[in-house]
């Protein structure tokens, strides 16, 4: 596997969230994460590298219009004409950050069905760290899904807002096909999933579910709920679960 910090249209970096009871948050989140031998994760969250690649902040008056989820942060060529396409597409802007010259440094929306996500330009190569995702193992975000009724609508709107061009996986449900769809980055990569919430997507919030690898995934699991948390589903080396104050993430076998 190459490196997962790339410079490219469409890739996802990192995500933050802003919440409530930080430090309970801090704790349940170094916990989990922190497991296996060599864990992938710090106690302060960044990965087993010093990198910063997931945010936990306490919320605030400045974010209180932000959803209480995880938001990926994906690089796209033109956050102002992003940004801009997405409310026209039916989406929302909660937040617009721009310099003194007036140029866009970053956006917080909302897609078709609440889930918020941002926009950043695309990386120069040279800012980002490098390292190997395999050899050895470390922290990052090993993959991105959003489960809704309509999939086709959201993969139409992330394909115009953030340049994904999308790619029909075929899915069975009660003997009936459909199509879920695999999400490309500009070089080619798939980064995301849009999925139907429907057969093993069914009962998944709307929101971006983020995937993060750890060392140990049974002892990761079990300090879920010994922290505060549930387990909400297990697929193999894929869990689903929710922290303490209901937000839901992936964790996955590093």
């Amino acid at each position: 596997m190459t490196s997962p910090f790339a410079s490219r249209v469409g890739g996802v970096l990192s995500a933050d969230i802003a919440v409530p009871e930080h430090d309970r948050e801090l704790r349940f989140y170094s916990q989990v994460l922190g497991t296996g031998e060599s864990p992938l994760w710090r106690d302060d969250l960044m990965n087993n590298h010093g990198t910063p690649v997931i945010d936990l902040g306490a919320q605030s008056p400045e974010y209180a219009e932000l959803p209480v989820q995880w938001m990926p942060h994906i690089q796209v060529a033109d956050v102002a004409a992003s940004a801009t396409r997405a409310v026209e597409l039916g989406g929302r802007e909660l937040m617009h950050h721009k310099d003194d010259a007036g140029n866009s440094q970053w956006a917080v929306l909302q897609g078709l069905d609440g889930e918020a996500f941002g926009l950043i330009p695309v990386v120069p190569a040279e800012a980002l760290p490098h390292g190997d995702a395999a050899e050895p193992p470390l922290g990052h975000i090993a993959w991105l899904d959003l489960s809704v009724a309509d999939a086709a609508a959201s993969r139409d709107f992330y394909s115009a807002v953030v340049g994904w061009t999308p790619e029909a996986a075929t899915m069975t449900d009660a003997g009936e096909q459909y199509a879920d769809y695999n999400m490309l980055a500009g070089d080619g990569q798939t980064v995301a999933g849009v999925c139907h919430a429907r057969g093993a997507n069914t009962g998944l919030p709307a929101v971006w579910m983020l995937y993060l690898p750890v060392g140990d995934l049974a002892e990761s699991l079990a300090r879920v709920t010994a922290e505060g948390g549930k387990v909400i589903k297990q697929d193999g080396n894929v869990a689903v679960i929710e922290d303490p104050i209901g937000v839901h993430l992936a964790l996955a076998a590093g």
